[in-house]
């Protein structure tokens, strides 16, 4: 869903510039418009100065015309993003969603400043699920962006406001983080692409942990093919990041003519009432299989118990780590859900750990052996979505609810990307979600570009 004029898609924006068609200042005029015309307040955290975004898209401008390859050189050039306010950009605040915690950074955090090289736009900085503790883009002091298909209904988070950022054409492209599926779920409930890489692929430097072992950085976009673009510029090695991991070259860049791709038996899949979710879905498969897939029923079990342990594990523990002094020093400045979440991690032992470690590695074992019979997982993103007034209702139980099909990917070490993949008759999206081990990320891209030709969404 985006507003009239301009398409952001990354590609068509990439014709008009390379064509003379459009200028970097005169998209940059279209979507400061927009901005002005949203009527949504909590998209937002905080903004680039308009001044300062059309000095930027001036400086792209100026060195277009005195190098006419400054285009085809700079991937992104003049293409507006978003970034969320748990990854740092000098100049702006850092809250993570809390304003107690707020910080300046002296540095902007690599994975932004690399967009920025290949000539990206930064719009500002979007709000989130407080500490990026959360699925539902409801647990937040600066509001709850609205979902533009039916603002009765959550965004998705933690990553909230950065994947309606995209939804309502304010941006071509947006980062997330995903611990749980904060770059999945809003994804699903904003009709949009979301992109979990490999961990370690994008750097963690200059991001606020949730869980620092299992979190990376996420990117919303329009298609799979502008997550491509911008994937291939945000990921490098940084030495720097102690959790960094090099692409593994022997993995090739995309599945087979006659790729296998897994299904959950029937008795293992859950829609928590959604009606139409088992339909949308089972009409997803037919579209793998129209792109040269061969259905393969597998057990879900692993991956299900494997997403249990996040949240019911001592990798709660984990997310102390960022938030411990704000807790013991002023513990109200934490949003009351927020805060018990994190607070039970105090609840679990160094054997705690090691128990779930080895539950956590047969888990995984398991996963390995489901694998070895099909390329690639087909899953929902999410069974279904929830109206605000029900989150409020019962926060932690539909929370988890919302992460049965996402929770355990980087947990068992799986690269994911969540695609449209329809409508119900409500008129709200309904997203899949490709899920294949560490380092198919390109082949993830090139089977989701294939999807959504085919399914035309």
């Amino acid at each position: 869903m985006t507003t009239t004029g301009t398409s952001l898609e990354i590609a068509s924006l990439r014709s008009a510039f390379v064509s003379g068609t459009l200028s970097a200042a005169q998209l940059t005029e279209q979507v400061l418009a927009r901005i002005a015309q949203s009527d949504d307040p909590a998209i937002w955290i905080s903004r680039a100065t308009e001044s300062a975004v059309r000095t930027r898209a001036g400086e792209l401008d100026a060195l277009a015309a005195a190098d006419p390859g400054t285009v085809a050189h700079l991937p992104l050039f003049g293409i507006p993003f978003a970034v969320k306010d748990n990854i740092d950009v000098a100049g702006m605040p850092t809250t993570a969603g809390c304003p107690a915690f707020a910080y300046s950074p002296a540095e902007t955090a690599p994975v932004v400043a690399r967009l920025l090289a290949a000539g990206a736009v930064l719009l500002g900085k979007t709000n989130l699920d407080q500490f990026a503790t959360g699925l539902v883009g409801t647990r937040s002091p600066y509001g709850v962006p609205r979902n533009p298909f039916d603002t009765r209904f959550i965004p998705g988070g933690s990553s909230s406001g950065s994947a309606v950022a995209v939804a309502s054409g304010l941006v071509s492209f947006a980062l997330g983080t995903d611990t749980a599926g904060s770059g999945r779920i809003p994804a699903a409930f904003n009709n949009l692409v979301g992109l979990k890489p490999t961990r370690g692929l994008l750097s963690m430097r200059g991001v606020v942990p949730a869980c620092r072992s299992l979190d990376c950085v996420s990117v919303f976009a329009l298609t799979a093919q502008d997550a491509s673009a911008v994937f291939d510029v945000a990921a490098f090695f940084d030495p720097d990041d102690p959790l960094a991991r090099t692409p593994d070259a022997a993995v090739a860049p995309r599945f087979g003519s006659g790729f296998r791709f897994g299904v959950p038996r029937s008795s293992d899949l859950e829609f928590f009432g959604n009606k139409e979710g088992a339909a949308l879905f089972g009409s997803a498969i037919g579209i793998l299989e129209t792109a040269g897939g061969t259905r393969v029923e597998i057990s879900f079990t692993s991956f299900r118990d494997a997403g249990q342990l996040l949240y019911g594990g001592p990798w709660v523990a984990e997310r102390l780590h960022a938030t411990q002094t704000l807790l013991s020093e002023n513990p109200d400045a934490l949003l009351p859900i927020t805060r018990q979440i994190i607070e039970g991690g105090h609840h679990y032992s160094a054997l705690d750990t090691y128990r779930a470690q080895y539950e956590l590695a047969a888990l995984r074992r398991a996963a390995e052996t489901e694998f070895r019979a099909i390329d690639v997982l087909l899953l929902p993103t999410a069974g279904t979505i929830y109206e605000t007034a029900a989150i409020a209702a019962e926060p932690k139980s539909l929370n988890t609810n919302l992460g049965l099909y996402t929770s355990f990917v980087n947990l068992l070490d799986l690269a994911a990307i969540a695609l449209p993949a329809g409508f119900g008759r409500n008129g709200l999206p309904f997203g899949i979600s490709l899920i294949a081990p560490a380092h198919r990320d390109s082949a993830l891209l090139d089977l989701g570009t294939r999807f959504q030709e085919i399914a035309g969404c």
